[in-house]
């Protein structure tokens, strides 16, 4: 058996999505995953690292990487109509040069973020810490992400949503927001990684097809952060059935994502997402 380190974050849909491996429901005798649950920014550091076999990362963080790992179509999270939210105090007035806590600097929204907002003075923070410090005064915004978009404070309100400045700066309103992935080192067999994500997949399909099972099986071993309510609403938006397998008008959204990208300088070329995904038909190929 093939043990290999796989990261997922601790947030809701990337434990449900995980979870059905994690209790034994879906398996491989080949392989093993020894899972760690670290947030979305550490896994894309790690990721640019080349420290995990298997990584969640944000969809933006992956042209940086694209040499040394392959994306993976499953564990796919995309707003459509909704995403992160960036906050600020009821009723105050947000300055040009405003300063905002971000999760990280390789996230999505953090990309989408900074081409629309220039001159804002960014701090990063834990996506935890982030409604806190603006509550505080510690920063004028923030941009809230995972459950923090569900529910916040009273006393805050939402200035701008992400999916408006994706909209904008893609043109297309029927382009879902890509906001994260998986994905898996290139120096992996290839028909390794081929399996990895038969087995990923198949426990994306087994958690929504067990969902009032799974869901109340985490909440109660306490490793979901809302009430049932909140996580139902939440896995609707991010753990569903589009979840399962990259679709054409997905694969379509990353592209455009990666296009923006480099038309603000902020990846070395262009990307076609196809191009990135692990050559399925070599195990056609291989069994012939």
């Amino acid at each position: 058996m093939r043990t290999l380190s796989l990261g997922h974050s601790p947030d809701a849909d990337d434990l449900f999505m995980y979870y059905a491996i994690k209790f034994g429901w879906v398996s491989n005798p080949e392989i093993h995953f020894q899972s760690s649950a670290l947030d979305i920014e550490t896994l894309n550091i790690k990721a640019l690292g080349g420290e995990l076999d298997i990584s969640a990362i944000s969809f933006g963080v992956y042209p940086l990487l694209a040499q040394e790992q392959c994306l993976l179509r499953t564990g796919v999270s995309f707003g459509v109509g909704y995403g992160p939210k960036l906050i600020k105090l009821k009723g105050k007035r947000l300055r040009k040069n405003f300063r905002v806590a971000l999760s990280g600097t390789h996230t999505t929204n953090a990309m989408l973020f900074k081409i629309a907002y220039p001159e804002a003075r960014i701090v990063y923070k834990n996506f935890l810490e982030i409604e806190n410090a603006v509550l505080q005064g510690e920063v004028d915004a923030g941009v809230l992400i995972h459950e923090s978009i569900l529910t916040f404070n009273e006393r805050l309100e939402v200035e701008r949503e992400i999916w408006e400045i994706w909209h904008t700066l893609n043109g297309n309103a029927n382009l879902p927001l890509p906001l994260g992935g998986m994905c898996l080192r290139r120096s992996i067999p290839l028909n390794v990684a081929i399996m990895c994500e038969e087995l990923l997949t198949k426990a994306v399909k087994v958690a929504l097809e067990n969902k009032p099972l799974l869901s109340s099986m985490l909440q109660e071993r306490n490793l979901i952060r809302v009430d049932s309510k909140q996580l139902e609403t939440y896995l609707n938006l991010y753990a569903n059935g589009d979840s399962i397998s990259l679709s054409e008008k997905q694969l379509e959204a990353i592209n455009a994502l990666f296009k923006i990208g480099y038309d603000h300088k902020i990846y070395s070329q262009i990307l076609e997402v196809k191009d990135c995904l692990i050559p399925i038909d070599y195990k056609e190929f291989r069994n012939s």
